[in-house]
C-alpha cells in the first residue's frame, strides 16, 4: 500500500497541475424521461496526459478513511451503508462520479479560482475529509439529497495538496430533485438544482444569472423579417439559435448544455434517455489541441474528453464511454449483491483500440 507521501505524489503528478492548465472542462446535464426516469450524465475533460481511468465496485460496509494534507493520517473514516459503483481517476477510491444502490448520484466537477476550504485544522482531522472523496462519502452514506445538505455541515473538505484546484459537486435523487455544493470562504453553500446543468466556474448562482444574457434564443428558425425593401430569412434550420456560445469555456459550455438539454425531447424512457445524453454531450468534447497554443499541446490522445458517464436511476445501471472506444459499456447494479460482492476495480478500457464493426456488403 502506498504511503501517504507518495499518495500525495501521484495526486500531484497527475491532477495537481488541474487549476493552471485550461482542461478542466467537465459539462454536466440532467434529462428526465416520460417513465418518470432521471438520468445525469456528463464528461470530463483532462489534456494534459492521460489519466489513470478506472471503474470500482464498493461493497456495504467496506470502510474508508480520508487521506490529509501532507500525508497525515487519522482523517475522518467512514463505512458504506449502501454499494455503489462510480468512474475514479488514478486511485480506485477516487471515485468522481457514480451511483449507490439506493439510486442516489453523486459527481465531482473542478471549480478552480472561486472555491476555498476551511483552513486544515489538525485538531479537527477525524471530522475532515479529502475533496476526492467527498463523492464516495456521499454515495456511502446517503440516499436521499436531504440527508446529504443536512450532513455537509457537520464536516470539513480539505485538499490534500494546496496547488489542486478546489471543486464543486452535484447530487441527484430518484426523483429528480438535485443540489449543487460549493465551499466559498470555507463555508458550504447547497443551492436547489432545478434546471440540471453544471459545468466548472464562477459559482453556480453567477451561472444562472448569465442565462439572462441568451434571452433572444429560441428552438426552430428565426424569421423571415422585412427590413424595409429587403427581405432577410434564414439560410437553414436552426437559426433560433444564433448566438448559442460555441467556445469550451465553463460559462459558455453551460449556456449550450442548458438550451440543448431543454429542448431536446423528452424520450419515453430512462434508457432513450441515456441514449439521447450521449448525444448532447457529443457536442462538448475537446479535441486535443483546440485549449493550447498552436503546437503547444503536450500529449496526443484521442480527445482531451477522456470519458463521459451516464447514469440512470430508474433502472440503476451505469453506462460510459471513453475516448479511446465509443461503444457505450454499462454496470447493471441490479445484477451485483453489494452484501457479498467484494472491493474491486478494473481499466475503462481492456483495450485502447476503436471499436469497428464492418458493414455488410452483398457480393
Amino acid at each position: 500500500m502506498m504511503d501517504g507521501k507518495k499518495i500525495i505524489s501521484a495526486f500531484v503528478a497527475v491532477l495537481g497541475t488541474i487549476c493552471m492548465s485550461k482542461a478542466d472542462a467537465c459539462t454536466g446535464i440532467t434529462l428526465k424521461s416520460k417513465d418518470d426516469g432521471v438520468v445525469t450524465a456528463r464528461t470530463i475533460e483532462w489534456g494534459e496526459s492521460e489519466m489513470e481511468n478506472l471503474y470500482t465496485i464498493v461493497p456495504r460496509g467496506y470502510i474508508q478513511q480520508s487521506m490529509l494534507p501532507d500525508g497525515e493520517t487519522g482523517g475522518m473514516a467512514f463505512s458504506s451503508m449502501y454499494g455503489y459503483v462510480g468512474l475514479a481517476v488514478v486511485k480506485p477510491e477516487w471515485v468522481v462520479d457514480g451511483m449507490n444502490e439506493a439510486g442516489l448520484s453523486a459527481g465531482l466537477f473542478y471549480f478552480p479560482g472561486y472555491g476555498q476550504y476551511p483552513e486544515y485544522n489538525p485538531d479537527d482531522k477525524a471530522n475532515t475529509i479529502s475533496d476526492f472523496q467527498l463523492v464516495s462519502w456521499i454515495l456511502s452514506r446517503f440516499s436521499t439529497v436531504d440527508q446529504v445538505k443536512a450532513a455537509i455541515k457537520n464536516i470539513r473538505v480539505t485538499s490534500i495538496d494546496p496547488r489542486a484546484s478546489t471543486a464543486h459537486w452535484r447530487v441527484t435523487e430518484p426523483s429528480g430533485k438535485q443540489i449543487i455544493i460549493e465551499i466559498v470562504n470555507g463555508k458550504a453553500n447547497v443551492y436547489d438544482s432545478e434546471l440540471g446543468v453544471l459545468t466548472n466556474s464562477p459559482e453556480y448562482p453567477w451561472q444562472l444569472k448569465n442565462l439572462n444574457n441568451y434571452v433572444n434564443l429560441a428552438p426552430g428558425t428565426a424569421g423571415p423579417v422585412q427590413m424595409g425593401a429587403v427581405k432577410l430569412q434564414a439560410f437553414g434550420a436552426g437559426s433560433g439559435f444564433l448566438g448559442l456560445p460555441g467556445d469550451f469555456t465553463p460559462p459558455s459550455r453551460f449556456v449550450r448544455a442548458s438550451f440543448l438539454q431543454t429542448y431536446s425531447i423528452k424520450q419515453d424512457t430512462s434508457y432513450d434517455s441515456v441514449l439521447e445524453a450521449f448525444h448532447i454531450l457529443n457536442n462538448f468534447d475537446v479535441p486535443i489541441g483546440t485549449e493550447f497554443p498552436v503546437d503547444k499541446y503536450p500529449v496526443n490522445m484521442p480527445s482531451a474528453t477522456q470519458w463521459t458517464i451516464a447514469t440512470d436511476m430508474h433502472d440503476r445501471i451505469v453506462y460510459y464511454h471513453t475516448m479511446y472506444n465509443r461503444v457505450i459499456r454499462s454496470i447493471d447494479m441490479n445484477k451485483i449483491d453489494f452484501a457479498t460482492v467484494p472491493f474491486q476495480s478494473y481499466p475503462l478500457d481492456e483495450t485502447k483500440t476503436e471499436t469497428i464493426i464492418p458493414a455488410r456488403v452483398d457480393m
